[in-house]
C-alpha cells in the first residue's frame, strides 16, 4: 500500500519492533529512521513531540537510560533543557515515534499505532511475547 508512515525505529527495543510489524501487517513499509544513528534535529523532535500530543517530559524515556544519573527528574527543568539532553544523548527519547497521515503517535504499547493506520492488515498479529493482537481477519482482538 502507498500511504507515507515513518517510524523513529530502535531495532534493540521489542515495542518498536513489534510496532513496526505491525505497520508491515497493514501493508505498509514505512521510512524507518533508526534515531539512534540518526537522531532528529531539534525542530522534527519538537514537532513530533507536539504532534503526539504530548508534553516534552512525556516523551522522554526514562527506563535503561541515563535519566536519573543525570537529574532529568528535577521538575525545575524547563523544555529545552530536556530537549538539550535529548538531542545530545538520543537513548531519551522515548520510542517509537509513527508519523501517517492519520496521525503521530508514541505507540507505547505498540498497539497504538493501529489508531493511525488504515484497517488493510493482513491477517493475524501476534506480538513478540505471544499476545495476540488481530485476528486473521486482521480486526482487533479486545
Amino acid at each position: 500500500m502507498t500511504i507515507d508512515v515513518t517510524i523513529y525505529h530502535n531495532p534493540e527495543c521489542g515495542t518498536s519492533r513489534n510496532t513496526l510489524a505491525m505497520i508491515q501487517n497493514a501493508g505498509i513499509e514505512p521510512n524507518v529512521i533508526e534515531y539512534m544513528k540518526n537522531p532528529p534535529s531539534r525542530e522534527q523532535l519538537i514537532k513530533v513531540i507536539a504532534d503526539a500530543g504530548l508534553s516534552v517530559r512525556e516523551a522522554i524515556r526514562e527506563k535503561g537510560t541515563p535519566y536519573a544519573e543525570l537529574g532529568l527528574d528535577n521538575p525545575d527543568l524547563t523544555d529545552e533543557q530536556l530537549l538539550d539532553a535529548m538531542l545530545k544523548d538520543p537513548i531519551l527519547i522515548n520510542r517509537p515515534f509513527v508519523i501517517t497521515p492519520l496521525g503521530t503517535r508514541l505507540s507505547r504499547p505498540s498497539e497504538l499505532v493501529l489508531e493511525i493506520l488504515p484497517e488493510t492488515h493482513q491477517g493475524a498479529f501476534t506480538k513478540e511475547d505471544g499476545e495476540k493482537v488481530l485476528d486473521a481477519g486482521g480486526k482487533r482482538i479486545v
